[in-house]
């Protein structure tokens, strides 16, 4: 049997009907955190999917936590929306916070329509139960954060939002690009804010209970969203001091702070020999079999993805899975869309699976001239997730604001000749 008949007996089809994911949740059974993958931050199926397996897991296992790679304040808008707090007019209006590169990986159609449904479960949502939310572990808006806990405090306290003011005003002397900051903190041309953003904290913290005092419940989650933007400065402030220190130490403080507020257990790949960490291994460390990590791959298709960091989203294709890797493998089972059950695949059982093989990450960024190094890496898959979903050809994730780059999309290689 080769190893492709044999992934295909374990491999379980998926036909697009309802109960394509009740296997899948019993694997999750009780687990308190599911992480969802992707192997691309462009790819509709992976949106799609990703969505289905969510609204299953909040209206059927009572999730009130959505927590997506996005930055607090954005994310916060969204929230405010599903809630029934906000004053926008519909889930696009709400998403219009995810301005930032890359903006299609939030501003799409997949979870303007994800967005739609959980503003409406939530209102239909049995008063005994607490409503679904939504949340940023991101920690990229250093000057958006700072922003909002000085907002916060002008409201409850305007003498906390002075002294919030005076402290924050360390980063003045720079613009709003906080890299700019980190070089000079690091080469000694500016003085450290890491005491200031430190104290501002302490002080919210210490002085929760009495602005929780002058409103009540109301005021809870305001203090919460305030003391987590607090929170998201410090972070960030080191963040982008460690950047200039070497890509593991940056990687590794971004990852943390996701966990404390890229999935997939980071040991089981070529990161974990590099000295990087990732959420996926965090949160096995953490919190164990209380944990289900899914991942997603594909064989060929398209997707929306940049060819440098902020530049234009395109619609590109993407190329056949190499050979060797885990993308060839599943494609060899002629099974269009599958997933398989990891956890039942032992060591021994079946060394197709186990690896090490080539896994491939597009990310925002998709390089298909340098596709080797820039987008494959070595993996053993059993060890990094503990279910993984295939689905061979896959289409680019729509962007709400579609320019004539991507709709024009990427000649086929055999352009003109039709071979």
């Amino acid at each position: 049997m080769t190893d492709a008949e044999f992934v295909r007996e374990l491999a379980q089809p998926l036909d697009g009907e309802s109960n394509d994911y009740d296997a899948l949740l019993e694997l999750i059974g009780n687990a308190r955190i599911v992480l969802l993958g992707e192997a691309s931050h462009g790819t509709h199926e992976f949106y799609f999917e990703r969505a289905q397996i969510t609204k299953r897991l909040i209206a059927e296992k009572n999730f009130t936590v959505l927590a997506i790679e996005a930055d607090w304040p954005d994310a916060s808008r969204v929230h405010r929306y599903v809630r029934g707090s906000s004053n926008d007019a519909n889930a696009s209006e709400a998403l219009a916070g995810f301005r930032r590169f890359p903006t299609w990986m939030w501003r799409n159609t997949v979870v303007v329509e994800f967005v739609e449904w959980l503003r409406q479960f939530n209102k239909d949502v049995d008063s005994k139960r607490a409503p679904a939310g939504l949340y940023g572990m991101d920690l990229y808006s250093l000057h958006g954060s700072i922003d909002a806990v000085l907002n916060y405090l002008e409201k409850v306290d305007p003498e906390a939002a002075k002294r919030a003011r005076l402290r924050y005003s360390c980063f003045d002397h720079f613009s709003r690009e906080p890299q700019e900051y980190g070089y000079a903190a690091t080469v000694g041309a500016a003085e450290s804010c890491e005491n200031a953003v430190v104290e501002q904290l302490i002080e919210i913290q210490r002085k929760a209970a009495e602005f929780l005092s002058r409103d009540g419940a109301v005021a809870a989650e305001e203090l919460f969203f305030a003391e987590q933007n607090a929170r998201l400065v410090k972070n960030a402030e080191q963040y982008y001091r460690s950047m200039f220190r070497g890509r593991a130490s940056s990687w590794n403080l971004r990852d943390r702070h996701m966990v404390d507020s890229h999935l997939g257990d980071a040991r089981a790949t070529e990161m974990g020999l590099h000295g990087e960490l990732n959420v996926g291994q965090l949160i096995r460390e953490r919190f164990g079999s209380e944990a289900v990590l899914v991942g997603f791959s594909t064989h060929h298709g398209s997707v929306t993805a940049a060819s440098d960091w902020g530049a234009e989203a395109e619609r590109k294709n993407v190329r056949p899975a190499l050979r060797g890797s885990y993308e060839e493998l599943f494609h060899g089972t002629g099974l269009d869309r599958f997933w398989i059950d990891l956890r039942s695949v032992g060591e021994k059982v079946i060394s197709a699976l186990y690896g090490p093989r080539l896994e491939r990450a597009i990310g925002v960024i998709y390089r298909p001239e340098s596709e080797r190094l820039s987008h494959y890496f070595h993996a053993r898959l059993p060890k990094q997730f503990d279910a993984i979903i295939h689905i061979d050809e896959t289409r680019a994730v729509e962007p709400l604001e579609r320019t004539s780059v991507w709709d024009k999309g990427e000649l086929p290689e055999t352009y003109p000749f039709k071979v």
